[in-house]
């Protein structure tokens, strides 16, 4: 059977994402799969990141980084979303990219597609949970599989036992307060497990 494809596909103002989206990496590749690492595209006003310096210095620190595409949906086997939490929603620049896929839906290009997704906030009950599951809805409509965590494995409990998806929370300074690394790994491997199961059908 040929290798899973898989895309990371992330949003980040500040980097929590990003490293996120990285140990997802990590992990699928160490799961045998074909792994591109991409951001949405940044939609808000200039105005606005000119005023965090930490937003700034991210954005020009990951300007290399591939912007996703439509082709890569089309190109992946499963995929993985990382976003913060805006009010317990979607950010608008992953909603903005997830509403223009409605050529490849249409198209039934998105069904069968393996998602999971992970989440951050500053806050441990600041929306984490209902921005995975909000990120899921769009999924369902696509006719996606999900491949939830679940309590699959000891490092989500480590974590603080999202089952949805992994989730941090994040101080004021942007540091991660609880140890999530080895869940998102456990996670990306699941991801490609559960892939590669579907391509096998």
């Amino acid at each position: 059977m040929s290798k899973v494809k898989l895309a990371v596909i992330y949003y980040s103002s500040t980097g929590t994402n990003y490293q996120l989206a990285r140990w997802a990496e990590e992990g699928a590749q160490e799961a045998g799969a074909e792994v591109k690492v991409l951001r949405v595209p940044e939609t808000a006003p200039d105005s606005a990141v000119a005023q965090n310096d930490a937003w700034k210095k991210h954005l020009e620190d990951t300007k290399d980084v591939p912007e996703a595409t439509l082709n890569d949906l089309e190109w992946a086997d499963g995929i993985i979303f990382s976003i913060p939490t805006r009010f317990g929603n979607v950010p608008s620049q992953m909603k903005q990219f997830l509403d223009s896929t409605g050529g490849l839906w249409a198209q039934g290009k998105l069904v069968n597609k393996v998602v999971s997704a992970m989440s951050s906030a500053q806050n441990p009950h600041g929306g984490q949970e209902q921005t995975i599951l909000a990120l899921y809805t769009t999924m369902f409509h696509w006719g996606a599989i999900i491949a939830a965590p679940g309590y699959t494995d000891g490092s989500i409990f480590e974590a603080g036992g999202n089952p949805y998806g992994t989730s941090v929370s994040v101080d004021q300074d942007g540091n991660m307060k609880e140890d999530v690394k080895e869940a998102v790994k456990h996670q990306a491997r699941r991801t490609v497990e559960i892939t590669k199961k579907i391509m096998a059908d």
